[in-house]
């Protein structure tokens, strides 16, 4: 199956398959959302870390329309922080990427009225094989003693970053120990700074923009609610 953009992986897990309404916070996943869009480009060899911002080293599209357009505003634009470009991507984000799933036939737009004139839109699942395969490489990143590629380990760490451990849907008895193996996924990458970039097993370059990106978020969300 053809991969899809780490932005539309965190958004297939966040919406409900039946109902086809959003999980858990809005905010947080909007975050998240525009960091993934960033980290597909760092994985992508575009842009990089440097200096306390998010910078263009290879201007060249990478095929997703998405990402392409940030990729070449970023190119002809002053320079942004990390948490600035949070905050300048992630508004209308969410509406182009399910627009996108849309065209693609992944998800169904279900308009529906309501009070006569209020429309209000939905988007069950269409195509079960994307987010399956999403589940199935986060299930065997929980289960694995190894840290799993860079792709799936940046996923598994904006998941803890934007506080999704809810839409993996495990058992309440799995619950900890997925979050804890989550966070040593998030260390062996590199991704906390809890370990030298230098002994990540993933790109320093790709293990900085991940960092500083999950920095980000977790200050905009501020301290989580207490139980």
């Amino acid at each position: 199956m053809t991969s899809i953009a780490l932005a539309e992986e965190l958004l297939l897990l966040a919406y409900d398959d039946q109902t086809g309404k959003a999980t858990g916070s809005r905010i947080g996943l909007d975050l998240g959302m525009s960091a993934a869009v960033l980290v597909d480009l760092a994985l992508a060899g575009r842009i990089a870390y440097r200096d306390g911002f998010l910078t263009v080293i290879d201007p060249s599209p990478i095929g997703d329309p998405i990402a392409d357009a940030v990729l070449a505003k970023a190119a002809t634009d002053d320079p942004h922080t990390p948490a600035q470009w949070l905050q300048r991507l992630r508004h209308r984000l969410r509406t182009r990427v399910l627009e996108d799933l849309v065209a693609r036939g992944v998800v169904r737009d279900v308009d529906e009225t309501q009070l006569e004139y209020i429309h209000v839109h939905r988007y069950p699942c269409a195509d079960p094989a994307y987010e399956a395969e999403i589940r199935r490489r986060l299930a065997d990143a929980l289960t694995a003693d190894t840290i799993p590629d860079e792709r799936t380990a940046a996923l598994a760490t904006l998941l803890t970053a934007v506080r999704m451990e809810p839409a993996l849907r495990l058992p309440p008895e799995d619950v900890a120990r997925a979050h804890k193996r989550l966070e040593e996924i998030a260390t062996g990458a590199g991704f906390t700074g809890a370990v030298s970039i230098e002994d990540s097993i993933v790109r320093p370059s790709v293990a900085l923009v991940v960092a500083t990106l999950s920095r980000a978020i977790s200050a905009a969300l501020g301290a989580p609610k207490s139980a």
